[in-house]
């Protein structure tokens, strides 16, 4: 439905007017003395393992300067915070946590942490980041200042062999490797013992994912305390990120040690100009879009929540005249390289994004963020918005809320993100000790869908639960416990934090204070520049005919449900492929779920807040006159159904007396007191219904079905399981063809 929530990505330590001209490339390379030994006359851990030289305070300070002039051009100069953190993790040994504003140059500070400690004979520095285009980012970065840069992630497997190869033979400066790589035992072996021996630098980017309150937290990343449990106590830790509050700070610093330095700076951005722009619906939104988009400075970035809101705009805008596109994690990586390499040119005007692009992008000159729909959290939004006006004067950042369609995209980011107690125990019940258990094993009594049951394994093997043995999973701990006031308190926290974005966008007051605050930024004051500081609304004004071309594209995109070929693994029965002669066909539907054309109406609809009327009747006739099938229904059945009964039989009537087709209710389901919606996954979702719903072959004209193909009419399609065993059980009746329509999909 959606990519997950934002994570900030690469920082150009040229950005920010501490900086200078931002330029990686001018300055010549810091080369770094290779021949420099490893100098093991040191102190010792108590595993006989050597502490190699490091730099005195005096020369941090003199080779950041240098390190800083080489990155950033001959009147660049460090700023105080990025002293004290190479100070802190070079000199000291300290562990270190930064928390930066998006732009401020952290990247930097391990960079020449790097390329300190390897002229005095320390192994490679590793990086442990959640972000492939950041890593593509910094390999080239830290080539600038000559640093061998590599990077070990799912992109590049074919490489991994020759990369831990060159890393143990000393021949990499900067190893960056994706947080599930620390969750193979052999890399773990194979790498770090190495790597121990030597002694390295450990960086932890994006570090608000350590944390369970963070707005992105990772199971994955918490398998760094164990990694920092096993190495030496000398041994350097720099943990960086620029979305964390308090709350997550404290949580971060005490995961890395009580000693841990904790080092917070401002987070202005003196070059945002934030403003609101309330309007009643999505065609208004997009034709204010398309009527003002060139007025935006440069080039941007417009955020959608979905994949299909961003597609969906994008084709708007284009079909007005810009040079837009849409982005989504749902592009093959080369087509997203490729899209971000047009708008870093200025090939485009904007990109309709998904948080996908939050992930690792770097424009310098981006000049405007616009945000269809507001994320929901401050956290996150303030992440996305510091993608712009990094290396300018002035960005613009406008915000089109969509108060309903919003809030029901971040009930659903909730409810993926916390599995139930029972859910929990369904899992660890279905585990032994000894034999691993596979995720399709466990699918069959475990109440989740594919995505999430491995999330939910990960978090039970970083708690001690479980442990991963090949493919599938053993039990560890018999005694774990779920933690219902963590659960609790994270539930109660997004809520609120989704309360915090709805005040924010009615807010009176300072717009960039309020954000800065919720990430406790303790020097926040009213930046003066938002429209709320200057008295100044943004322009609202639409022009009419726009907004019907909106109008009418929102509400004539035709929504396809695709038919599912292969019963899910696992089960008794039915098992393997569907057979063709019983699968339905590919189907329609009115509305998306989020999405700004036929989606109010179904939830009016599906509320029973609306009763079917000639509106929608003759919306549907439009969406089935634009189907082209190879051939016309000829009857119409709908599903059975104990909420919604009356809303699908009166669209089926009303569709049949429009339509002049007969319908015939054919099909019916047993009652067990349990729901489909309250099954979260393919096989229990198939054997809820499969066990449940049936067609009376004698219930047609003449005692049998007829025989052309049958209109199946359906209120939601979510998992598209009961439309699969509907049109199965109706062919294997007698029907025809099974042509699927329901009010909205997912």
């Amino acid at each position: 439905m959606s990519d997950l929530p934002p994570i900030e990505a690469y920082d150009d330590p040229g950005a920010g007017d501490a900086w200078g001209e931002p330029a990686w490339e001018d300055g010549p390379g810091d080369e770094l003395d290779r021949s420099a030994p490893l100098l093991r006359e040191r102190p010792v851990d108590a595993a006989g393992i050597a502490e190699p030289t490091r730099p005195t305070a005096a020369e941090v300070e003199i080779e950041l300067a240098e390190h800083v002039r080489a990155l950033a051009g001959p009147d660049a100069v460090p700023r105080p915070e990025q002293l004290a953190a190479v100070r802190s993790v070079v000199a000291e040994r300290r562990r270190t946590l930064l928390v930066a504003r998006t732009g401020f140059g952290k990247s930097a500070v391990y960079f020449s942490a790097t390329a300190m400690l390897r002229r005095r004979g320390w192994g490679p520095t590793v990086v442990v980041s959640p972000l492939l285009a950041l890593m593509r980012d910094q390999v080239a970065a830290a080539e600038k200042l000559g640093l061998r840069a590599v990077t070990i992630n799912s992109s590049n497997v074919d490489a991994w062999d020759e990369i831990e190869t060159r890393t143990n033979a000393d021949e990499v400066d900067l190893l960056l490797i994706a947080p599930e790589r620390l969750a193979n035992p052999g890399f773990r072996r194979r790498v770090f013992a190495s790597l121990r021996e030597r002694a390295f630098l450990l960086v932890c980017d994006e570090a608000h994912c350590i944390s369970d309150w963070g707005h992105d937290f990772r199971p994955d990343y918490r398998r760094l305390r164990r990694l920092l449990a096993e190495l030496p106590a000398w041994t350097p830790v720099l943990a960086t990120t620029a979305t964390a509050n308090q709350r997550v700070t404290d949580d971060v610093a005490s995961q890395l040690g009580d000693e841990t330095l904790v080092l917070r700076t401002t987070l202005d951005r003196a070059s945002l100009h934030l403003s609101v722009v309330d309007l009643p619906d999505d065609a208004h939104r997009l034709a204010w879009l398309a009527g003002h988009l060139d007025e935006l400075p440069g080039s941007g970035i417009v955020y959608a929540l979905t994949v299909e809101q961003a597609e969906t705009a994008a084709s708007f805008l284009a079909a007005e005249g810009h040079a837009a596109a849409a982005y989504s994690g749902a592009l093959e990586p080369e087509r997203r390289m490729e899209l971000e390499e047009r708008l870093k040119d200025n090939d485009l005007k904007a990109l309709v994004a998904t948080s996908a692009l939050g992930m690792g992008f770097d424009k310098g000159d981006l000049a405007f963020c616009v945000h269809l729909g507001l994320p929901p959290s401050p956290v996150a939004y303030y992440q996305q918005i510091g993608r712009a006006g990094r290396n300018l004067d002035r960005a613009e950042v406008v915000a089109l809320p969509r108060p309903t369609e919003d809030a029901s995209v971040w009930r659903w980011f909730e409810s993926v993100s916390m599995p139930s107690e029972q859910v929990c125990l369904d899992a660890l019940a279905q585990l032994n000790t000894v034999e691993p258990t596979s995720i399709a094993s466990l699918e069959r009594t475990v109440n989740l869908g594919r995505t999430r049951l491995q999330t939910l394994m990960n978090i039970l093997e970083v708690d001690g639960a479980v442990d991963r043995v090949g493919s599938g999973w053993v039990r560890l701990d018999a005694g774990w416990r779920y933690d219902h006031t963590l659960v609790d308190t994270l539930r109660r926290l997004r809520r609120d934090e989704g309360e915090q974005m709805r005040a924010w966008a009615a807010l009176e007051t300072c717009r960039l204070r309020y954000l800065r605050e919720a990430l406790d930024d303790t020097e926040a004051v009213d930046c003066g520049r938002c429209d709320r500081c200057l008295g100044r609304p943004r322009d609202h004004g639409v022009d009419s005919d726009r907004v019907g071309r909106a109008h009418t594209m929102l509400r004539s995109g035709d929504v396809v449900v695709e038919p599912r070929r292969q019963w899910p693994s696992g089960l008794g029965s039915p098992k393997g492929r569907i057979k063709p002669e019983r699968q339905a066909r590919p189907g329609r539907a009115l509305a998306r779920v989020g999405d700004g054309g036929w989606n109010p109406v179904v939830e009016q609809l599906l509320a029973g807040d609306r009763d079917v009327d000639d509106e929608l009747l003759r919306a549907v006739a439009a969406v089935l006159k634009r189907w082209g099938w190879d051939e016309r229904p000829t009857w119409i059945c709908p599903v059975p159904s104990r909420r919604r009964s009356a809303l699908l039989d009166g669209l089926a009537d009303g569709l049949g007396a429009l339509g002049k087709l007969d319908v015939h209710r054919v099909l019916s389901v047993d009652d067990d007191g349990r729901f489909q919606a309250d099954q979260q996954n393919s096989a229990h979702q198939v054997e809820h219904v499969w066990a449940r719903l049936r067609a009376d072959a004698t219930a047609g004209p003449g005692g049998r079905l007829p025989a052309g193909p049958v209109l199946l009419i359906d209120d939601e399609a979510d998992s598209r399981w009961t439309l699969t065993v509907a049109a199965h059980r109706l062919q294997e009746a007698g029907a025809g063809p099974v042509l699927p329509f329901v009010l909205r999909a997912r």
